[in-house]
């Protein structure tokens, strides 16, 4: 591979949790990029990056903006980026994961109003859903404008439903996964196109620690009736102790399928299909952060400004390769 760099990439990361630590290791992996400085709430001197890239407060951080081309925000979508975002893309080029679905065009609006004005770049929610799987849903509905599309999430550890579960009375930790039922998985690949509920598609699995003295019994109860997130699924819970929650799920897999099945020419079945296993969730989606930087970062030296999506990005504005070698190598 040859790369396509003039001058490295001066990245910045605005939160060190798990989606920060891998931001860092993946810019590591980058040759025409480097890291210049890590942003916490925290206390700047407790705090240790594998890097050993300088880290800074928060409160610094506007005063970075000669120092930095692209500022990776490693939020949270609830709490975090919904301030973040917008206040930031007025100073730097930004990448965000902002994945609370419904709110993103408002989202997009905010930060748009602000990243415009000031001649700044700002990707929003990208990752792998919304991101890659939103790409490819576009792809197959473009593609096959007659069918149905599919999206499968597993199996995952969810975060999200995880963090609920630890919220239960009774409950002193948890886990818990998103599972594909495989036959309706089956079914969607056949070309069928099903019509499916809510319950057929995913099931959900839950490893609970109880809180000594707990009654099993209400805290499985609360979990497989609590809405929005187990009432809708066939929910099995299993009891475990601490010791077999930290050596069996640590780790934070994830993945799934997209899949559009559609008709062409004489009523013949096609069915296009994307998929992810991963081994960590966050570790994936830094990845993608920190090749929408590339993208970022190329776009507002062309002037290209506002905020954007990832639809809005072509494809080889995220390879470090020139164009002249994309057409060569992969095309």
């Amino acid at each position: 591979m040859v790369a396509f760099v003039d001058k490295k990439i001066r990245i910045g990361i605005a939160g060190y949790g798990n989606l920060g630590r891998g931001v860092e290791y993946a810019v590591s992996r980058c040759e025409d990029m480097e890291l210049s400085a890590v942003f916490t709430r925290r206390s700047p001197e407790e705090l240790q990056v594998a890097s050993g890239t300088q880290v800074y407060s928060f409160t610094e951080i506007e005063s970075h903006v000669d120092n930095i081309d692209v500022m990776i925000l490693c939020g949270g979508s609830k709490n975090d980026l919904p301030k973040q975002g917008p206040e930031l893309a007025k100073f730097f080029n930004t990448i965000d994961s902002f994945d609370t679905h419904a709110k993103i065009p408002d989202y997009f609006e905010a930060v748009d109003a602000s990243a415009k004005p000031n001649g700044k770049t700002a990707i929003i929610s990208v990752g792998w859903d919304p991101g890659m799987f939103s790409i490819n849903r576009l792809y197959g509905e473009a593609i096959l404008p007659e069918g149905e599309t599919y999206t499968f999430w597993g199996k995952g550890l969810s975060q999200g439903h995880s963090d609920a579960l630890r919220r239960i009375e009774g409950v002193r930790n948890a886990v818990q996964y998103t599972i594909p039922v495989d036959e309706a998985v089956d079914r969607v690949r056949s070309g069928l196109q099903p019509q499916l509920t809510t319950r057929e598609k995913h099931t959900r699995e839950c490893f609970v620690v109880l809180e000594e003295g707990s009654n099993k019994d209400e805290v499985e109860q609360t979990i497989v009736t609590m809405p929005d997130y187990f009432a809708d699924y066939d929910t099995t819970v299993h009891f475990i102790d601490e010791k077999q929650l930290k050596e069996d799920h640590s780790a934070m897999p994830h993945g799934g399928f997209v899949i559009r099945s559609g008709k062409t020419g004489d009523n013949n079945n096609q069915v296009m299909e994307f998929s992810l296993g991963l081994e960590s969730n966050p570790e994936f989606t830094s990845s993608v952060l920190v090749a929408y930087a590339r993208a970022a970062y190329r776009m507002n030296r062309a002037g290209d400004t506002g905020a954007k999506t990832v639809f809005d990005v072509a494809p080889g504005l995220l390879s470090i390769q020139s164009a002249k070698e994309l057409r060569k190598h992969l095309l």
